[in-house]
């Protein structure tokens, strides 16, 4: 009896370890609000994410930072203490914030003592519903936007922009195949009219969720249900259609980083094909393979470069799939030419079936220790909202398990069935190069000192 009763105290003292972090209690506000709760990790502390259905790609390229400018405007203030009072108040209830916008979406992060969530939640509501926006605001909001985005756009820059030159090399690739705009949007042409419009129409709680994980109030329900659940719908606005390949880009370019130095980068993009199941997935541990056989390749076999990696990115409605080389500028050409042979070599013998047998094990194994926390827990919820169904979210691990080799292989094959787009990354001289004009400028100095020199005794008249 004593050892079964120490065995249920053992158990009772470790509820962390049987959190199933994919099941998670969801439902729908009357006005169409949807909430994600979550008994978490770390009972004295919540993370809470209000995530706003409305981002980058749902507005055209010149007015494409206006969620990101009413972001920023939203923070204010509520009365005359202004943005520094509206601060003290989260302060003083233990908390902070912080907000960001994506091409998807506009979300407000908050981490805060379980004790206040209540009264945190209720200055979160106030900040979206009752925050008066004025032109002194939105003159503040534009320059703090404006600095975000790399500092004052000079005439030079959006030229340089224009003429698809003042971008780094995915982001260049992506305006030339018309997945991304070339230039960024004139903040100090939106107007107020503009940002307070786009609040009416997006700001509806049927365009929200919010999410809650950590020590909840067993009350939280019922005040959601009284709170924000007060807020009235709006009819839906339908999203604009995402970018679409739509140009021809050049299957190879050397893009100019900087004015001097002897580093440069090696990207070989391709676009990523659609597949049927497992898709994400398939992409992701494609990914890590990949990143395996880059840095044996180029680290470890002929220690060309110290960090090569794979990278996915989204624009519009494609996936771009890149190999990556920090090299030294001699380099360049060794390196595209393994590269080149890694990828045929991939093509016709297909995945190493031992080494992608341990990559999707150390992939899978991941999953269990990248999710820790309260934060990262409401973070991964954030990120797989459209995952979410009948009170759970997609079990990442058991859908990474079911990719099978021959899948991976069919996946890859269609990758690298196009010759792909290389882009070169190098500032415009080496130093031996500046060595060599600084020596040339020199010597024609000295030449034409020397011709002046002698011109001038030719003319100079003999005396007797």
């Amino acid at each position: 009896m004593r050892c079964l009763i120490f065995c249920c105290l053992l158990l009772g003292c470790m509820p962390g370890f049987a959190l199933d972090r994919y099941r998670a209690e969801g439902y729908l506000l009357p006005n169409g609000m949807q909430v994600i709760l979550k008994q978490g990790y770390e009972r004295d502390h919540v993370a809470i994410r209000l995530v706003v259905g409305v981002g980058y790609d749902d507005f055209p390229c010149a007015q494409q930072e206006l969620p990101h400018l009413l972001e920023h405007a939203l923070f204010s203030g509520l009365d005359q203490s202004g943005e520094g009072g509206l601060e003290e108040r989260m302060q003083a209830l233990g908390g902070e914030w912080n907000a960001y916008t994506s091409s998807a979406d506009t979300t407000f992060v908050i981490e805060a003592p379980a004790r206040n969530q209540r009264k945190v939640l209720d200055l979160l509501l106030a900040v979206i519903t009752q925050t008066r926006i004025d032109e002194d605001a939105l003159n503040l909001s534009r320059q703090i936007v404006e600095r975000e985005d790399g500092g004052h756009y000079s005439p030079l820059q959006r030229w340089l922009d224009g003429q698809d030159l003042g971008h780094g090399a995915t982001d260049q690739l992506a305006v030339e195949l018309g997945l991304k705009c070339a230039e960024r949007s004139s903040i100090h042409d939106m107007t107020l009219e503009q940002v307070e419009t786009l609040r009416k129409q997006w700001y509806a709680p049927n365009n929200m969720s919010l999410i809650v994980v950590g020590g909840l109030d067993k009350l939280l329900p019922a005040y959601l249900d009284r709170t924000y659940g007060e807020l009235q719908p709006l009819d839906p606005i339908d999203h604009r259609v995402l970018n679409s390949i739509v140009n021809v880009a050049q299957a190879r370019r050397e893009l100019t980083d900087g004015w001097l130095g002897n580093s440069a980068k090696l990207h070989w993009l391709f676009i990523e094909p659609t597949l049927k199941d497992e898709h994400d997935q398939t992409w992701d541990l494609l990914q890590s393979y990949l990143d395996w056989e880059l840095y044996s390749e180029l680290r470890l076999k002929h220690s060309l470069s110290y960090a090569p990696s794979s990278q996915r990115e989204t624009f519009g409605d494609s996936g771009l799939l890149s190999l990556n080389a920090d090299l030294d500028r001699d380099n360049v050409e060794v390196a595209e030419k393994l590269l080149r042979e890694m990828i045929d070599r991939l093509h016709k013998d297909g995945l190493d079936p031992a080494t992608f047998d341990r990559v999707k094990r150390a992939l899978i194994a991941r999953q269990t220790w990248t999710v820790q926390g309260n934060s990262a827990l409401a973070d991964y919820y954030w990120g797989a909202l459209n995952d979410y169904e009948d009170g759970r979210f997609s079990n990442v691990s058991r859908l990474i398990q079911r990719v099978s080799l021959k899948e991976a292989n069919q996946a890859m094959r269609k990758l690298f069935a196009t010759q792909g787009y290389i882009r070169i990354e190098k500032p415009l001289l080496s130093y031996d190069e500046l060595y060599q004009l600084l020596a040339a400028l020199g010597g024609l100095v000295l030449v034409g000192g020397v011709g002046v020199y002698a011109w001038r005794s030719h003319r100079r008249p003999s005396t007797q």
